[in-house]
């Protein structure tokens, strides 16, 4: 383990980044129905997964740092 600290500010934004999605993921869920009725539904879906992917990349690219021995 090289640096315990970096490892923790990188990581606080990617553990947010899941709290975000988990939390707009499950407004989509509550208000699929009204979200439907004005059209939005699926751009929130796509938003959603917009948050998931990039939360999963972060993620790869902290693990890639701790292998490469950057962190």
């Amino acid at each position: 383990m090289k640096n315990n600290k970096l490892r923790v500010i990188w990581m606080i934004p990617n553990v947010f980044c899941y709290l975000m999605f988990f939390g707009y993921l499950g407004y989509v869920l509550i208000y699929a129905k009204e979200l439907e009725e004005i059209d939005r539904l699926f751009p929130s879906i796509m938003m959603s997964l917009a948050v998931l992917f990039v939360s999963i990349l972060g993620s790869f690219r902290i693990r890639s740092w701790i292998k490469e021995g950057k962190m």
